[in-house]
């Protein structure tokens, strides 16, 4: 700026602050009346009351819904655990042990930090979901990152090693039994079917269980009754005690399991080795997630 228009502005405020100074005496009295006669007016005014209820509002809202605190934090309530304790006695007609109640627990843990996750990075925007559709999303996207390559010789021979068993052709078994009952029943009941007496409506009760895998027998009937029926004689009948009560059996056939080769089933196995690794891959991923996280038991 040029010193003739420095000058002119110095000049200005120097008569403006003059004019100031010489109301200042004057207009003290005047001044104070009219900021008084403005403050009635502003109280009476609706748009502060407006403004100040509002403040009052926000106010309240902050004390009762307070800004979510450890969001990293995830919470497995006393309510959630026995929601699963209650859904599993409805599906096995049992209670859950320990094992399978933490590994329900830990796939809900997995799936509320797969929906956090997700919202981040805004899956959930444009659609309305529940968190397991969130959830699900986000773990997509993490199966489709997941690379796996075909696996090697070794690598498939030291899977099939482990796991072998899935491909074995088990033992099998093929039996008749009656209906269950109580003791003193069964046994008037083998007496019958061995003097060839029976009723025709208990041979019509009398089922016949073909190529019953032997694993499975323990689970369905019982350990008790597994061990007796794989000990009893061929084409006898005899008395066997299941979960379920006393029934009269009769093993009819046995029929030897066979060791699986991998060579015959290379393709399957190479399939499901596949299938699992991704999968222990991408839970790796939700792990790594997960280590962000503090995972808090309610007592």
């Amino acid at each position: 700026m040029s010193a003739p228009a420095m000058s002119n502005a110095a000049q200005t405020f120097e008569s403006a602050s003059a004019r100031s100074n010489q109301q200042d005496g004057n207009g003290s009295s005047a001044a104070r009346s009219s900021s008084g006669t403005a403050l009635r007016a502003l109280v009476r005014e609706p748009l502060l009351h407006f403004l100040v209820l509002g403040g009052l509002i926000f106010a309240a809202d902050a004390v009762i819904h307070p800004p979510a605190k450890d969001e990293k934090v995830v919470t497995v309530t006393k309510a959630l655990r026995q929601s699963f304790i209650d859904t599993f006695d409805e599906d096995k007609q049992r209670t859950p042990n320990e094992a399978e109640l933490q590994k329900m627990v830990d796939a809900w843990v997995a799936s509320e930090i797969l929906y956090r996750e997700g919202k981040t990075l805004g899956v959930d925007r444009g659609d309305e979901m529940i968190r397991d559709r969130v959830a699900f999303k986000l773990q997509y996207l993490i199966f489709d990152q997941v690379r796996v390559p075909q696996p090697s010789d070794e690598q498939l021979r030291a899977w099939f090693a482990d796991n072998h068993a899935r491909f074995d052709e088990p033992e099998r078994v093929s039996f008749f039994m009656t209906p269950p009952s109580d003791e003193a029943t069964a046994r008037s009941y083998l007496n019958d079917i061995r003097e060839q007496r029976e009723s025709e409506e208990l041979r019509d009760q009398t089922r016949a269980i073909l190529d019953r895998p032997v694993p499975s027998l323990a689970a369905g009937f019982g350990n008790g009754f597994s061990d007796g029926l794989l000990k009893a004689p061929l084409q006898e009948w005899t008395l066997l005690q299941s979960k379920d009560g006393w029934h009269v059996v009769r093993l009819d056939a046995r029929t030897p399991g066979a060791p699986a080769k991998l060579e015959d089933i290379r393709t399957e196995a190479a399939k499901i080795w596949h299938t699992e690794e991704t999968r222990k891959r991408a839970w790796e991923a939700v792990s790594r997630l997960k280590a962000n996280y503090t995972i808090r038991y309610e007592p």
